[in-house]
Parts: C-alpha cells; structure tokens; sequence
C-alpha cells in the first residue's frame, strides 16, 4: 500500500504541471475543480478548459496523470473528467447572406477526380436553372481555372456598400474564385496551414458572390486544417463524398466521412459520389468496363446509411473536357447527362434536409 492519499495533495502534485497556453499551473489556472475524490487509491478529479477543441487537452491530461502518480502515489488509480467552460463556440455573423445552400465537395485522397465533380457538378446545377457559385479550395493543387478555360483572367475588386469585394470570374452560368488566379500556374503553393487558411478565408469572406442558390467548395482531398477553416468559417448545409470503386478510395472515404460526422464537426453527409465507377468506350456507350472494382461506393453508402446520389462513368471525353476548359456537362454526352443526373439528386438532397430543419430556418430553394 502506497502512502495515504488527500486532497491537497493531489492538488500540489496538479500544481507542477503547467498550461502551455498561459504558463500558468493548472491550480493558478483555475483548471482544477474543487470536486477531488478519493476512495482508497482512487483518484477522481475534473480539469476544466475554455473550450472542447483546446489543442492542448489530451497532452495536459496526459501530465496531469502522470503527476499524481509521480508526487502523490506510484500506485493511484487516476481518473480525470474534462469540462469545458463553453459548450459551444459564439455566434458569428453569416460572412455569406446571400447563399442559400452551402455544399462541400470533399473525397478522402486526391486523384479520384473530386475536382472533376465539383466543375461538372456546378455547371450542371447552372445549366438547371440555379444560381451557382463554385470555390476552388484546393490551396495547394487548384485546377478549377484551367477546368473552366480562364486560367488568364485577372481578379478585380469594387465596392459594395462601401467594402471592397472581389469579383468572381464567371464561366458557364458559374461565379468562380480560386487562389489559381492569384499565383503563378507554374510555381508550387508552399504555404504553412495558418496561410492558406487566411487566404481560404479572404476568398470567401471577400469575394462579392450577391445572391446564390447554390455554392460548391472543391475541397482539398484527405482531413487538414483547412476543412476546419471552412466547417468555421460558414454554416454548410451539407457535403459530398467523391470516391472510386477501388477499395484503398473507400478506405479514405471513409475516414473523410468520419471527420464530417464528428460531434466537434458535424456538418451532414449528403451522399456518395462513385467516379470512375466503369470504364465505357465513346464508340460504345452500352459496354461497361469494371476496372477499379464494382459497386464499392454503394456498399459503402449502404453500410454508413448514406445517399449514393450517382455513379459517373470513365469516359475519355471527360478528362479531354476538363483540359480544354469545357466542362463535359455543358454538353448532352452520356457523360453530361451523368451530371445533370447527380444535380437533380442533390438538391432532392438538400431539400429533404432542409425540410428536416425547424421551420424557421427552412431554405428551399426554388429554380430563379
């Protein structure tokens, strides 16, 4: 039996680690509750932070472990609880008023053709009769200027009620901006994540997007930062899911799904978007090819109770589109149709969330 436990004790063991945010220790802090429990060699107390992101909060309770075993006893049996002082984060003002529809385009890895979808998708809903804005949000890899052919056109600011705005470029019924009309095409982006977050921002917060019905983010592939910015930054109605058949896509799928439908995230998924799901030559359109795998996606929308909202075949003329600057769905293909199919599906989407919603806050959006 290790020597006999009592409460200031254990609060003077908490007394030798310190909170990096302040310096202080976590009793001159006021991060220790005045709840400490001991039954025994059971130790039970609280530890209380500003807030439930604080980067700082597995590492403190880690320590805080530690020190009561280092300077209390080698053999306590430690709990600790963590409370926050705020559940949830202050209101902030809509940095985008005039958007009904917020939808992230996001996939787990790159290269399954999530920047494909986000342009296609866009000009599908435009071509529908909807009001569309489309950011590019890949900081590090944007291709939505070369996709939309404007790889050249310069960004112009004016003044909206006295605020300079940022003009978007518009293409194809689209509003766009991207962080590719403001570096050189042929130089990396090498930003830290603070960066790229700012610019993130600026472009959002910036950019003089007047009225929308709907507006795409063509999201950066995997988890990072910068998905945070975003979640953050605006209220989005919802996400989707760009994956392939093969089984590693789906793997990552399903870890970018898991971040969206985290408690601290919570931004709802909308559906999957299996791309590249067959291969199907132009010259016959009713031969389908299952190069990377088949109905992975679905199983996956079925396994996590989500929306497949379309599967997008591999057909030459949609890499060939993407490089000339002429979205496939700006066009009657079987592809374009593809696309038009997976914008009827997500606004019944949308709308069957937004009828979900309080009546308050419900935004159905109507065709302008």
């Amino acid at each position: 039996m290790s020597e006999t436990l009592y409460p200031k004790l254990i609060s003077d063991a908490l007394a030798t680690v310190r909170y990096p945010g302040t310096g202080k220790n976590l009793v001159e802090a006021g991060m220790v509750e005045d709840d400490i429990r001991i039954d025994g060699n059971k130790v039970s107390f609280s530890l209380i932070f500003d807030k439930p992101t604080d980067p700082f909060m597995k590492s403190i309770v880690k320590a805080a472990e530690t020190a009561v075993r280092t300077f209390a006893s080698k053999d306590a049996e430690v709990t600790v609880n963590v409370k926050t002082r705020k559940s949830a984060p202050e209101p902030k003002e809509n940095p985008l008023p005039g958007v009904k529809n917020i939808i992230g385009i996001s996939s787990g890895k790159g290269g399954v053709g999530k920047s494909t979808v986000a342009a296609n998708l866009a000009v599908a809903l435009a071509r529908e009769g909807y009001r569309v804005g489309l950011l590019d949000a890949d900081i590090f890899g944007p291709s939505i200027p070369k996709m939309f052919g404007v790889e050249d056109e310069q960004l112009y600011m004016h003044e909206v009620n006295g605020v300079s705005k940022i003009i978007p470029v518009e293409r194809y019924g689209v509003k766009l901006l991207s962080i590719g009309f403001l570096v050189d095409r042929n130089s990396p982006v090498v930003w830290r994540g603070s960066m790229a977050s700012n610019a993130l921002k600026q472009l959002i917060e910036q950019g003089d997007w007047g009225e929308l019905d709907y507006f795409l983010i063509d999201m950066p592939p995997g988890t990072s930062d910068i998905h945070l910015t975003l979640v953050q930054t605006i209220g989005i109605t919802g996400v989707v899911i760009v994956s392939t058949p093969q089984q590693v896509a789906l793997a990552d799928a399903r870890k970018g799904l898991a971040m969206f439908t985290d408690p601290k995230i919570n931004v709802p998924v909308l559906g999957i978007v299996e791309n590249m799901a067959w291969f199907t030559p132009e010259e016959h359109p009713d031969e389908k090819y299952y190069i990377f795998g088949n109905g992975g996606a679905a199983e996956l929308a079925r396994e996590l109770n989500v929306r497949l909202l379309a599967c997008i075949p591999l057909v030459a003329s949609v890499g060939r589109h993407s490089d000339d600057g002429t979205p496939v769905a700006c066009g009657d293909t079987m592809s374009g149709q593809a696309f038009i199919h997976l914008a009827h599906e997500l606004t019944d989407a949308v709308d069957q969330r937004n009828r979900e919603l309080p009546p308050t806050i419900n935004v159905k959006v109507k065709k302008s």
